[in-house]
């Protein structure tokens, strides 16, 4: 069993979304294989917890523009250190960069496939151990964002 047409339609459009807000390292499995509860999960981080609200207000605002669907369940709110969207076709996971170390989803997932992004939302992987350098006074020795 594969993701279906509507789930990976979901996926791109969360990816994109987070990707517009700035978010860092986003990537999606199809755990349909693997679950029966849903077909993918959508990753993403931001380095601080205003900015994993902002990202997740994005996703959940274009998916009912843009598809029509609201998340049935919306939990992790209160601290913004990771926010779960379920779409029951697809969850979204937000997390502050610290949590997405610690716990470190893709670990899990590593076996299940993985979905193909929009460019926007290919583009921003590596941004969180870029923006983690800059944070500790590193600069880039090219302009394209090399690190000494």
């Amino acid at each position: 069993m594969t993701a279906t047409d509507r789930s990976l339609e979901l996926v791109n459009a969360a990816a994109q979304a987070a990707a517009d807000k700035l978010a860092h390292d986003i990537i999606a499995y199809d755990v349909s294989d693997v679950l029966s509860i849903t077909d993918a999960f959508v990753l993403a981080s931001a380095p601080n917890d205003r900015q994993v609200k902002s990202i997740v207000d994005e996703i959940e605002e274009r998916l009912l523009k843009d598809l029509g669907v609201k998340p049935v369940r919306r939990e992790g709110d209160r601290e913004a250190r990771w926010v779960l969207l379920d779409y029951v076709d697809i969850v979204v996971h937000v997390q502050h960069s610290e949590e997405r170390v610690f716990y470190a989803l893709e670990r899990l997932w590593k076996d299940c496939p993985e979905i193909e992004l929009p460019d926007d939302a290919r583009a921003t992987r590596g941004k969180a151990e870029e923006h983690a350098k800059t944070q500790a006074g590193g600069e880039p020795a090219e302009p394209d964002g090399g690190w000494r």
